[in-house]
């Protein structure tokens, strides 16, 4: 008896020594993922100032006459952003109302899964729908757009952005108590009213989070911007031009016709210090964001 009881105390230990492992490995990959990029990082901005990097409106850096003002991608990765947003959240929140308040069960469990399919195709995919597909049926109706242009890839971007909104906002809604809505049915109160007075502010901070997360995830996208939106760094806000997104010029740098240690290599690694910046200014917003409703709604 006493051995089992030792037996069981050992294999708890080490269970216990495996989950507290696996939870420090990815502290341990953002800890070396910020060294890598704060050393390349670094040693780029031993060359160029910060304050050119922020604030100059040009990025020729692979030109002959050099400008390092990421402004221009900037741009282009707010662009395409934007128009993504703008598809994504109105879209995939009343997918999230529908599925939630109105769909019955067996409708869900047709609907859901189907939408979410939609994360599984490859970018690659979406960004070549974008360029053959999308682009040119745009132009029926917008002569003035360009091949490559941000408004086709930020469309594409939103539909592929739509499962992810749909399902955690879907969620979040599910996991309101039932008691809630029973309350507002009692009280007078239609479905629609119930849903968007009730079910909406109760999940607020998990559909929050869900935005959070749809914007950071547009921010990273490579492969449908470097195919569709073109690779023109222009700070401008006109979505039927070319743009050039941040993730696409690292793409454009990594294909490696870049001699390894220049200061042309070493751009890629400041744009994506720039990238890990945003994301966790995204993710400190929305940590607090989800806080607060918590504590309005509890």
């Amino acid at each position: 008896m006493r051995r089992r009881k030792l037996v069981l105390k050992i294999k708890e230990m080490l269970i216990e020594r495996l989950l507290l492992l696996c939870s420090l490995l990815s502290v341990f990959t953002t800890v070396g993922i910020i060294l890598v990029l704060a050393s390349e990082t670094f040693a780029f901005f031993r060359e160029v100032s910060v304050f050119e990097f922020l604030t100059d409106t040009e990025w020729t850096p692979l030109f002959v006459k050099k400008h390092f003002g990421i402004m221009p991608l900037l741009a282009g990765t707010f662009l395409t952003t934007v128009i993504a947003l703008a598809v994504a959240i109105p879209v995939g929140l009343i997918s999230a109302i529908f599925l939630s308040e109105y769909s019955s069960l067996k409708l869900r469990n047709i609907i859901k899964p189907v939408i979410e399919i939609l994360a599984a195709v490859p970018t690659i995919v979406y960004g070549y729908f974008a360029l053959f597909f999308l682009t040119p049926f745009l132009k029926t109706f917008i002569p003035g757009l360009s091949g490559m242009n941000a408004l086709s890839s930020g469309i594409v971007m939103g539909i592929m952005i739509v499962p992810l909104v749909c399902s955690l906002s879907e969620d979040a809604m599910r996991a309101v108590p039932m008691g809630l809505r029973e309350g507002a049915y009692a009280l007078g109160s239609t479905r629609l009213q119930v849903a968007i007075k009730i079910v909406v502010p109760a999940a607020l901070s998990g559909i929050t989070a869900a935005f959070i997360l749809s914007i950071s995830r547009a921010i990273g996208e490579t492969m449908i911007v470097a195919i569709a939106a073109g690779q023109q760094p222009r700070l401008t806000l006109n979505p039927l031009v070319p743009v050039e997104t941040i993730t696409a010029f690292i793409v454009q740098v990594s294909l490696g016709d870049t001699p390894h240690g220049t200061i042309e290599y070493r751009t890629i690694f400041a744009c994506g210090m720039m990238l890990f910046v945003l994301t966790f200014i995204f993710n400190v917003i929305s940590f607090r964001l989800k806080k607060r409703f918590q504590e309005v709604y509890e």
